[in-house]
């Protein structure tokens, strides 16, 4: 009796500890990376996102040439200001969402825009509504930087 017993209780040990741990990795969930205003080169091109760094979980993304103070907006988000100009058609296939994917321009000269870049505040709009992004003192260089290179010199 004592051989089947020692046995079949080690072996129920071990199923029940190999549910526990199963259970317990199942509970934990990964820390969502926090998102932030990031700036980016591509060739000639400047990139100034919001969104997780070095992923493709954008809200809102600028892009520049330098010197043209002229820059075209992508993403969910738009900033909340009268001057944005849409464009009349969406562009292409975005392919994060499978959607059609628009771009908007706005100069960087825009009030909003260099609210963003003296108080670290951008009024936005999106599906959700109307609410405000905003940036770290880190965060207005590198959005100082972006409006420089696009060629505003009033930030």
């Amino acid at each position: 009796m004592l051989k089947i017993a020692i046995p079949a209780v080690a072996a129920l040990g071990l199923i029940a500890f190999a549910a526990r741990s199963q259970a317990t990795d199942a509970d934990v969930q990964p820390v969502a990376a926090p998102m932030g205003w990031h700036l980016s080169h591509e060739g000639s091109l400047a990139k100034l996102a919001y969104g997780v760094e070095n992923s493709d979980q954008l809200a809102l993304m600028m892009t520049c040439e330098r010197g043209h103070a002229q820059a075209t907006v992508y993403g969910e988000v738009q900033p909340a200001s009268p001057r944005l100009v849409k464009a009349s058609m969406s562009t292409a296939i975005d392919p994060l969402s499978g959607g059609l994917a628009s771009e908007a321009r706005i100069s960087v000269r825009d009030p909003a825009l260099q609210r963003l870049a003296r108080n670290g505040r951008l009024p936005v709009e999106a599906e959700a509504g109307a609410f405000e992004l905003t940036a770290t003192p880190g965060e207005r260089r590198l959005i100082s930087d972006f409006f420089a290179y696009c060629g505003s010199d009033r930030v």
